[in-house]
């Protein structure tokens, strides 16, 4: 669950609130038999081996994140989003003017296209970030700014809090998933894991495309797989009663915002461009487009890599990372090597 930060007593005391307002047995319930076992593997709730005494070299994995490091990760955040903003701006200029001073339109695409994948690709890996170490922004109005243009709507950040934690509950094994209840993330996993047989492969190409589509954390149809889940049923099958005092208003207004947003890219590439009002969607298809490329990027290397069976087995036979230039691509492809790091030490 999101934790070892500086918010995480918050972190948990909020969920065990969620958890408090739901039925027993309901989303945020750990799946176990009488003897607290999982249903499906038998293995007992797995609990952290933490060394004692704490040897120097390790310490700073059991750090809790100090309150300045979280402003200075929210910080981040937002120049990220501000950044990806610009970005489009940039685009609309290069469109706008570029004709006139020798910038085609395949010239400003791939300018835009470029930074606007890299800046995604940044903006999964501090979501990740930030929800395992820095949960809850400094200003509400930072609740907003973590993911807009990932789809033309999706989860808020406080739905996206609880699916996470739900993920992690569910799912203490990389390679085991749903172990204890269910994951939302298990249906990004299904293409690649339907069969073991070798044919299995031959859905794996289509990985990126279910992402692209809306499939991961935060695009459109997780959304929907997530609010028909959570929050669970009241008595009698009727609407928890949480749902229309909490619930509903929070994905209302993300939903709200994320419409304006998208709205004025569509103002922007229709007559911010001398354009019918009509004539958006073809701005918005193209820089929609790259904004997906970059999401789904970053997600396919967090959950389907990351979780791949056959990726793990290749960290188990080479311990001492003796593929130099494997590292050193992968690194340079996800933006540097704490970043790539996050790939070799997920279980951790």
């Amino acid at each position: 669950s999101p934790d070892g930060g500086h918010d995480a007593d918050q972190a948990k005391a909020a969920t065990a609130k969620t958890a408090g307002e739901t039925k027993a047995g309901g989303m945020l319930a750990l799946d176990v038999d009488d003897d607290k076992r999982s249903k499906k593997t038998k293995r007992a709730i797995p609990t952290p081996n933490i060394p004692d005494p704490m040897p120097q070299n390790l310490a700073f994995m059991f750090t809790k994140i100090s309150p300045e490091q979280k402003m200075y990760m929210w910080n981040i955040y937002t120049l990220i989003f501000v950044a990806e903003c610009l970005n489009i701006v940039l685009y609309w200029a290069m469109l706008h003017y570029g004709p006139s001073i020798g910038i085609s339109f395949g010239l400003a695409t791939g300018i835009y296209g470029t930074i606007m994948i890299c800046l995604c690709i940044q903006n999964v890996y501090i979501l990740h970030d930030v929800i395992h170490g820095a949960t809850f922004p400094p200003y509400e109005w930072q609740n907003y700014i973590t993911h807009p243009f990932a789809d033309f709507w999706s989860l808020p950040w406080m739905d996206i809090i609880m699916e996470h934690n739900r993920h992690h509950n569910s799912t203490f094994d990389l390679l085991n998933h749903g172990e204890f209840g269910w994951d939302p993330a298990s249906w990004l996993y299904v293409l690649q894991e339907w069969t073991w047989e070798w044919y299995g492969w031959l859905t794996v190409p289509l990985v990126p495309f279910w992402h692209y589509i809306g499939a991961s954390d935060t695009g459109c149809l997780f959304a929907i797989l997530w609010w028909c889940k959570f929050p669970d049923a009241g008595p009698g099958g009727k609407c928890d009663k949480q749902f229309y005092k909490k619930w509903l208003p929070v994905r209302v207004k993300y939903v709200t915002w994320t419409t304006f947003l998208w709205s004025c890219v569509w103002l922007l590439g229709s007559l911010g461009m001398g354009k019918p009002l009509s004539d958006g969607w073809q701005f918005v298809s193209v820089v929609s487009c790259f904004c997906r490329s970059g999401f789904s990027a970053a997600w396919v290397f967090i959950t389907n890599f990351n979780h791949s069976h056959w990726w793990n087995e290749f960290l188990a036979s080479d311990p001492d990372r003796t593929w130099p230039r494997v590292h050193a691509t992968m690194a340079f492809l996800l933006g540097g090597r704490h970043r790539w790091n996050e790939m070799l030490f997920h279980d951790v």
